[in-house]
């Protein structure tokens, strides 16, 4: 406190601040952070954040921050409660992933390109943009609410390219009418089944596929806006990322911002499953880089992490540009929104907001889901769950398809169209939402 020691920080414009500076240097940190000290040290340049706690030598020290300790070097993830947040992937995740998934996808890569060559090229418009989603057969169900969705609206999928990682939702996603990528090589070993819980083996193995998919595209020169499949759109996203004639992009990537606002994902909190990616080198390049890295996925669980700090430093050392979409606005909702504000998610049952999306993300499973779209008045699959091919009607998912939404109540504690009060909390002993 520098009145405690009698001195005072005048506070002064922008452009009085920087009338002497040709260049500017800008640290981030978060304000009002109890016993937090920042130095600014003379001496060769840096351009990362060194962090320091009191804290034992030994990591595995049961004792916290004591200030009778000396300050010692620590990682950046590294917190008062929690200690040490992110683990070094072990030699031998590493090396699982170098031989059983990395270097087969490597060593295909050529024979993959072409193969995605004329389909890629068939649904890139003259905007040179596929839009990317990812599927296995346990998720289909809400792939197929997304295309039911859309249609619903009249929204145009014909720049939809979905990557398939099994051949039965192939066979769903080509009875859609939507182009499809299946490649065996790559996918055949990724699980069929959906994601128990975030951050489990069949979800780990999902994220990997994602990032082997916008490497792909992004390697052949497309823009790209990538989705997961718990996404529901209420106006064309595209129409927000189009830029007007003689227009110069501000940013290469856009994230949609996750909402979780914890030290592994800063400054950012991009959530990996709704993204745009601009066609230029640095993008190119950037992908490159996280599809060689990607055992960090399979350590921590967390695609978003892995992402995050690779952000980081290419934003840092190659100028890429990025842009959240931020939490605090009200066009790009998730998850965040739908558990945590319940004003926006008033407004939004109401029609007073009017987003590009939504996505239901900081959720369980498919199952809660499914049921919080029910609740929502945003599903439109009619077909049961789990349902193949074989046993819709007439073998085609189109005619799953719902033209008006298929309203239920499950959780009395959860945003809804309708009041369900009489249904149970999903959370012990919560009241109504409404």
């Amino acid at each position: 406190h520098y009145e405690d020691i009698g001195m005072d920080i005048s506070s002064l414009s922008v452009e009085d601040a920087t009338i002497n500076c040709d260049t500017l240097k800008v640290v981030l940190t978060e304000p009002n952070r109890v016993r937090q000290c920042m130095a600014i040290v003379g001496q060769w340049e840096s351009y990362h954040i060194h962090k320091f706690m009191r804290l034992p030598i030994d990591d595995n020290s049961k004792s916290g921050v004591s200030p009778t300790l000396p300050f010692r070097s620590v990682a950046r993830t590294y917190t008062v409660n929690k200690g040490r947040t992110q683990q070094i992937p072990s030699p031998r995740s590493v090396d699982t992933y170098d031989q059983t998934i990395l270097v087969p996808y490597l060593e295909s890569l050529p024979s993959t390109l072409e193969a995605l060559k004329p389909i890629a090229k068939k649904v890139a418009n003259k905007d040179n943009t596929i839009i990317i989603l990812v599927c296995n057969l346990g998720q289909s169900e809400l792939l197929v609410n997304f295309v039911c969705h859309a249609q619903s609206r009249q929204l145009d999928l014909s720049q939809v390219l979905v990557f398939c990682t099994d051949l039965e939702t192939k066979l769903i996603v080509n009875s859609l009418g939507l182009a499809a990528f299946y490649d065996a090589v790559n996918f055949e070993k990724m699980p069929m089944e959906a994601a128990r819980n975030y951050g489990d083996r069949r979800f780990t193995g999902m994220m990997i596929s994602k990032v082997f998919c916008v490497h792909l595209v992004t390697q052949l020169g497309y823009n790209v806006l990538f989705q997961d499949v718990d996404v529901v759109w209420y106006r064309h996203p595209l129409e927000y990322f189009k830029l007007s004639s003689g227009d110069t992009p501000k940013f290469d990537m856009y994230f949609q911002d996750d909402g979780a606002h914890s030290v592994r994902y800063a400054p950012y909190s991009p959530n990996t499953g709704f993204y745009f990616v601009r066609a230029v080198d640095r993008t190119r390049y950037f992908f490159n880089c996280l599809v060689k890295m990607s055992d960090i996925i399979q350590q921590t669980g967390s695609h978003q992490s892995a992402l995050t700090s690779l952000l980081n430093e290419h934003v840092s050392y190659r100028g890429l540009t990025v842009k959240i979409l931020s939490r605090d606005d009200d066009d790009f909702p998730g998850g965040f929104h739908y558990h945590r504000r319940k004003p926006y998610m008033e407004d939004m049952i109401a029609g007073k907001v009017h987003p590009y999306i939504f996505h239901m993300s900081w959720t369980t499973n498919k199952d809660n889901k499914r049921k919080f779209f029910q609740q929502l008045g945003h599903w439109h699959n009619s077909c049961e769950s789990g349902t193949k091919i074989e046993s819709m009607p007439q073998h085609s998912a189109k005619l799953c398809c719902s033209a008006e939404p298929i309203v239920k109540c499950h959780y009395r504690d959860k945003p809804s169209k309708l009041s369900c009060h009489q249904s149970p909390p999903i959370d012990d002993n919560k009241g109504s939402w409404w």
